[in-house]
C-alpha cells in the first residue's frame, strides 16, 4: 500500500481511519464481517495490528464505526435517488432495494449471530447506530398512513416486521440464489400488500 501523505496529524489520522473502513468493506464482501479479524484488517488497510490498535481497540469498536459508516452510506442514498414528491409506496420500495443491495455490498451475520459475536452491550451499540434507517421507514409508514395508502397499527413494530422480511432475504442473496431487483420485487409486493388499507 502507498504510503498516506497528509498535511496535517489530523489529516493522516482521518485517511487512515478511511482504510482501515475501506478493508473491512472490502472484506465483508469475500468472508463476511464475523469472520474478520483484527489481523485480517491491518493486512488488508497495509497497516500494522499496532496502528489498527490505536484507532479501535477491538473487533466491537471496528464493526461499530463500519456500521456507523455503512448507515451514512444508505442514507446518503437514500436521500440522492428519491425523486422529490415520491409516494410512500415509492418511497417504502427504495428502501427496501437500498437495503437489500447493502446485504450485498456489506454482507453481514443476522441479528442473533452479532449479538453473541460482540456481547449484549456492543449490540445495544451496534442497534442505535442502524436507528437512523429505522425512523426513515417509520417515517414512510406514517406518510402512508396520512395519505391513505397503508393501513398501520402500530408504527414501530410494523417496521420491526418489515426489516425481519427484509433480513430474510439475506442469505438467498449472499449466495447469489436471488438478484437483488428479484428480492426487491418479492419483499416490496409482499409488503406493500400487507399495508394496503
Amino acid at each position: 500500500m502507498p504510503r498516506i501523505s497528509a498535511a496535517t496529524i489530523g489529516e493522516h489520522r482521518a485517511q487512515t481511519r478511511d482504510r482501515i473502513l475501506q478493508a473491512v468493506s472490502r472484506l465483508s464482501r469475500v468472508q463476511g464481517i464475523d469472520a474478520i479479524s483484527m489481523t485480517d484488517v491491518a493486512g488488508e488497510a497495509g497497516i500494522t495490528r499496532t496502528v489498527l490498535y490505536n484507532y479501535f481497540p477491538d473487533k466491537a469498536a471496528l464493526l461499530l464505526a463500519f456500521t456507523e459508516r455503512v448507515t451514512q452510506y444508505f442514507i446518503d442514498g437514500y436521500e440522492r435517488e428519491l425523486p422529490d414528491g415520491a409516494s410512500p409506496a415509492d418511497r417504502l420500495r427504495a428502501f427496501v432495494r437500498l437495503q437489500l443491495a447493502g446485504l450485498v455490498a456489506h454482507p453481514h451475520p443476522g441479528a442473533a449471530d452479532l449479538s453473541a459475536a460482540l456481547g449484549p452491550d456492543a449490540y445495544q451499540r451496534l442497534a442505535e447506530h442502524v436507528a437512523p434507517m429505522q425512523r426513515i421507514l417509520a417515517d414512510i409508514l406514517e406518510s402512508g398512513v396520512a395519505t391513505g395508502d397503508f393501513r398501520v397499527l402500530d408504527v414501530p413494530a410494523t417496521a420491526r416486521m418489515i426489516l425481519a422480511v427484509i433480513g430474510a432475504e439475506r442469505v438467498p442473496l449472499i449466495s447469489g440464489e436471488v438478484t437483488v431487483e428479484r428480492a426487491c420485487d418479492l419483499v416490496s409486493d409482499f409488503v406493500l400488500r400487507a399495508l394496503a388499507s
